[in-house]
């Protein structure tokens, strides 16, 4: 049975992860108006908001995982406060704000609404906040995070996500610049 945890913890992990970078860099997109165009269809939408939910569904079931699995060391305390682990504190702890911070942006986009713009725009923005944290917890306590291709994903998932930053970042000052 804790061989079954470690995979199911371990493989939701990476898929929350992948879900996560993909859920940034499609809302990124969605936001930008460097594509060309702005677009706005629904479906664009609706796919970067399904993108975030099935990450932060996917980091639940991984922190559940974890916690079900009694070799891990993970105590429940662990997964809710940052800092409290008795080993790996600091990767934990990168862990679990990544968690808040996917909470955050999908938890505030249903009453999107009841926020004013920069708040909402402020709150939502944390998952890019959260993404970088995931990433630095997949690198310091991932059990493949030493192989190749574990470090080649990371790097890639860094790349995409600051490039996509970069032309959205770049983007806003043109704008600041031609006004």
């Amino acid at each position: 049975m804790q061989d079954l945890m470690w995979y199911l913890s371990r493989s939701t992990g990476i898929v929350a992860g992948v879900l996560a970078v993909a859920a940034v860099v499609w809302g990124t997109l969605f936001s930008a108006r460097e594509t060309g165009q702005r677009l706005r269809p629904a479906w664009w939408l609706d796919l970067h908001n399904w993108l975030g939910g099935a990450a932060l569904a996917f980091t639940a079931i991984h922190i559940v995982a974890t916690l079900a699995n009694t070799s891990s060391g993970v105590r429940i305390v662990d997964a809710v406060v940052p800092g409290t682990a008795r080993s790996d504190a600091l990767a934990l702890a990168f862990g679990v704000i990544a968690t808040y911070t996917f909470a955050i942006a999908v938890f505030t986009s249903w009453p999107k609404r009841r926020f004013s713009r920069p708040l909402w725009r402020a709150l939502h923005l944390t998952s890019v906040a959260g993404v970088a944290a995931m990433l630095v917890h997949t690198y310091q306590l991932g059990s493949d995070a030493r192989s190749k291709p574990a470090q080649l994903a990371i790097a890639a998932s860094v790349g995409l996500s600051v490039y996509v930053l970069s032309i959205r970042l770049i983007g806003i000052r043109d704008r600041r610049l031609q006004s």
